[in-house]
């Protein structure tokens, strides 16, 4: 069974930086994409950064130039590193296993807190 274990997140001012690790247990990373959510209060949850088995990424447009997704397969660990942070970052971040690398089903870790002070 696939485990994803989050963490990294915290309190950090506007203009700080975040590295958050996402661990992956139960299947080998270089066979599978990871994508990163995040949800903010009263909001929905939506895909912030994603990196597939190729190692292509994707990032929606407010965090370009600011989040970096990277994978190192030899420690089965995902890595979104977070820049020049803003208030509206602010939410629990989720590492997330979309159905059809593991067979059908998702997969989502427990989430980490980000706040980002004015």
């Amino acid at each position: 069974q696939v485990q994803l274990v989050e963490s990294g997140g915290g309190l950090v001012q506007a203009g700080g930086s975040l590295r958050l690790s996402c661990v992956v247990h139960g299947t080998w990373l270089r066979t599978i994409g990871i994508h990163w959510h995040r949800q903010a209060p009263g909001k929905q949850r939506e895909l912030v950064a994603s990196i597939d088995r190729d190692d292509f990424t994707y990032y929606i447009d407010s965090v370009k130039g600011r989040f970096t997704i990277s994978r190192d397969n030899t420690h089965n660990t995902v890595y979104l590193q977070m820049n020049s942070l803003k208030p509206e970052d602010t939410a629990v971040y989720y590492c997330n296993v979309p159905g059809g690398y593991v067979g059908p089903s998702d997969y989502w870790g427990s989430g980490t807190q980000v706040t980002v002070s004015s």
